[in-house]
């Protein structure tokens, strides 16, 4: 059942209430301790609702050195309809991360997929003035206390086979590219000390669709940068699928040719799709467990890779389960995407990351 917005604000009170967390807090062999001794911020995303469970709150923060606003700031929950600023999911994030005072990073502003009902039926005049107001307001609200923002996420998608490859929707309708551009322009100016970050997926992916990816972040990268936009970081979301084919080391050359350009490089939603393991659950782990650490033993020889976040940290919590049950409510070969479990317990996952770390720290 979905814990109710009073149940969520209660929770993060509570948890607000704990005494901050400083360095020592923080045990040594934790995800965001490993990282940070290697010169990397290991985070995850959060939704309100892991508040309500307090072991799971209580192993988000003591893991992440960094959390992802999941769902609650994405145009659509904000703005179900065009009188609505729903705030109070990422109110209650940003409440409990004050005590220790672990950063929030925002997701996303400018996205094509999160479009309302009342959203289409507006004219390109209007979609034009809807997106400014949303950045102007969004950012506004949070200024000072979101440091980061992914400011456009997943510009493109062969798929819809459209110039550029870029994605179809509202704010590619009402401006063309230009408004990734227009994007960037609004949230810097509605908060110019926060960090922008452009954040795109399958990029990993060593597919046709990812070569044009690759090909077309490179080119937008470089039209940000001519056109004087701050550009800090790009987000690479790592949403990986062993089921396809994979070249880390050809995916760490991308990467260098995108630190050539002056821009930190993160790592933003990182899990691995299971679905072509074994169903064995230690065979399946131990598989699960090779990727991550190979992924991440390639992709952290680049220097400026500074910032790995998992797309949530414990397997109840993934996307895959949520999208699973959904199709199937009976279904028993659950995922298992992430370090942790179920339960919050570790799995191999978690040691292969720390490997990974160390591997770095090391150099």
């Amino acid at each position: 059942m979905k814990p109710t917005r009073r149940a969520i604000l209660q929770a993060g009170v509570m948890f607000g209430a704990m005494p901050p967390l400083g360095a020592t807090a923080r045990p040594r062999d934790s995800l965001g301790s490993a990282a940070a001794r290697a010169g990397v911020t290991f985070g995850t995303s959060i939704a309100a609702d892991t508040l309500v469970t307090p072991a799971q709150a209580a192993l988000y923060l003591r893991e992440a050195g960094i959390l992802t606003v999941d769902w609650a700031l994405i145009f659509g929950n904000l703005r179900p309809s065009a009188d609505q600023f729903l705030t109070g999911d990422a109110e209650a994030i940003l409440a409990f991360a004050a005590p220790s005072h672990t950063p929030v990073h925002g997701h996303a502003l400018a996205w094509n997929e999160s479009r309302p009902d009342w959203l289409m039926k507006l004219s390109t005049s209007e979609l034009r003035k809807a997106l400014d107001r949303h950045v102007d307001e969004t950012v506004g609200h949070f200024a000072g206390r979101l440091p980061s923002w992914n400011v456009v996420n997943e510009p493109f998608w062969p798929g819809h086979g459209l110039a550029g490859d870029y994605r179809d929707g509202p704010w590619l309708r009402a401006f063309g590219p230009d408004y990734v551009v227009r994007a960037f322009q609004r949230a810097q100016a509605a908060d110019p000390a926060g960090r922008l970050v452009l954040n795109e997926a399958l990029a990993e992916a060593w597919t046709e669709d990812g070569a044009r990816i690759r090909s077309g972040l490179l080119r937008l990268v470089d039209t940000l940068q001519d056109a004087g936009v701050r550009l800090d970081a790009v987000g690479l979301q790592g949403h990986l699928n062993p089921g396809q084919p994979f070249y880390d080391a050809g995916f760490a050359d991308f990467l260098h040719q995108l630190a050539e350009r002056k821009v930190e490089i993160w790592i933003t939603e990182l899990d691995i799709d299971d679905t072509a393991f074994p169903d064995d659950i230690a065979a399946r782990d131990a598989a699960v467990a090779a990727r991550y650490r190979d992924f991440l033993t390639a992709v952290l020889t680049v220097p400026a890779v500074t910032t790995v976040i998992t797309w949530q940290l414990a397997d109840s919590a993934s996307w895959y389960v949520h999208e699973m049950l959904r199709l199937d409510a009976d279904a028993t070969r659950l995922p298992r995407p992430l370090p942790f479990d179920a339960a919050f317990e570790p799995k191999p996952a978690r040691d292969a990351m720390l490997a990974a770390f160390e591997t770095r720290r090391r150099g």
